[in-house]
């Protein structure tokens, strides 16, 4: 299944690993339109909280909280909590996650609060993750507070 935002999320992804970082990558979506997009950039930026989600939120910019309802965000990678809380703070209906097999977020919660999630497990994405993981592991256990 060709997805052009799943696909950008992956784009992003791909940027960040070729800044030094790690790749996970994320974009926000509005009616068939992506209004922002981000890359974990938490070594780029010596961030603690710039995590893919967080910095495509943090792209789109300030936006009322009814545009955020309308939206779908898309992440190479499960959310975890830290994105998951701002992804169900705003509000934000769905998540369209590229996979959770190298890595899952609090995906029962986010149901539970009425959050639709469509898993993919696209093999571009958990390659690049285990690859990653693989020649990483030390930035990769930071990433996720290990």
């Amino acid at each position: 299944m060709n997805d052009p935002f799943l696909q950008a999320a992956i784009d992003e992804a791909r940027q960040g690993l070729a800044e030094g970082g790690i790749p996970i990558g994320s974009v926000l979506v509005l009616d068939g339109q992506i209004i922002g997009r981000g890359h974990n950039r938490r070594v780029q930026d010596g961030s603690v909280i710039h995590h893919a989600e967080m910095n495509c939120l943090e792209n789109a910019g300030r936006l009322p909280a009814a545009v955020y309802r309308r939206c779908t965000i898309y992440s190479t990678l499960s959310p975890c909590p830290m994105c998951s809380g701002a992804i169900q703070l705003y509000g934000i209906p769905k998540v369209v996650i590229g996979e959770n097999k190298t890595f899952q977020g609090p995906e029962a919660h986010l149901r539970a609060q009425g959050l639709e999630l469509d898993i993919r497990q696209n093999p571009e994405c958990i390659a690049m993750m285990e690859d990653f993981i693989k020649t990483k592991p030390e930035l990769w256990n930071e990433d996720i507070g290990v």
